[in-house]
């Protein structure tokens, strides 16, 4: 009897010890994993969330930087384009010549040479004023150009005029000793009171067959109407 208590005693101890030494492993393990995922991701997140506010924070400065920098350099490109902007061929910026030729016959050739430092305009046509003449001689429709004769800094623009009839059939003919040459603005209204163009010092004979044609970029052009 005493031997067989002994061996259940003996029995039950070691089946406390066993739980015992089950129950503190467990706990030991539980501590440990639950430190291990706690330490790590408090520190990691701490981490992240310093290195994303940094890159944020660098990035928005890179940005407005870049952003800044982008529009001064539109601003000049927009004051350089505007400074260069074309304007309207006028007597201001322009040099306006006449010269008579041998062919075609009683014909004149007027030259506007681009003086200024912008590109411009010839719209339309010139209306002539020879002497004290009221009216405008009338154009060679069929002389328009497809689109506006455009004269950059130093180039010239052309029209022809016909003086006279070749064959005497003009009427109302006389000399004329002074033109003056009005330009057209982009509305197709004649501006200002015209610029003085010399004329030969004998004089130069018109009569009702006076025409001109529109402005245009070649003489040749210019001559052939």
């Amino acid at each position: 009897m005493s031997s067989t208590l002994f061996r259940r005693r003996t029995a039950l101890l070691t089946a406390g010890f066993a739980a015992a030494a089950s129950l503190a492993l467990t706990a030991c393990g539980t501590g440990e994993d639950t430190g291990a995922q706690h330490a790590p991701n408090t520190a990691a997140d701490t981490r992240a969330a310093s290195g994303t506010d940094s890159v944020v924070t660098v990035a928005k400065s890179n940005r407005s930087t870049t952003t800044s920098k982008t529009h001064k350099g539109t601003k000049a490109s927009r004051g350089t384009k505007a400074s260069s902007a074309a304007v309207t061929c006028t007597g201001a910026n322009t040099k306006v010549t006449a010269q008579t030729v041998t062919r075609p016959l009683n014909h004149m050739l007027l030259t506007v040479k681009n003086t200024g430092s912008k590109t411009c305009y010839l719209y339309g046509y010139p209306a002539l004023r020879f002497q004290d003449a009221q009216a405008v001689p009338p154009v060679v429709e069929d002389s328009q150009p497809q689109a506006v004769t455009t004269l950059s800094p130093g180039q010239s623009g052309y029209a022809g005029v016909n003086l006279s009839s070749a064959d005497g059939s003009g009427t109302g003919g006389y000399t004329a000793k002074t033109l003056s040459v009005i330009f057209q603005n982009r509305d197709l209204d004649f501006i200002g009171s015209g610029v003085k163009v010399p004329l030969p010092s004998k004089g130069t004979y018109i009569d009702s067959s006076l025409r001109t044609t529109y402005w245009l970029s070649d003489p040749q052009d210019a001559l052939s109407w």
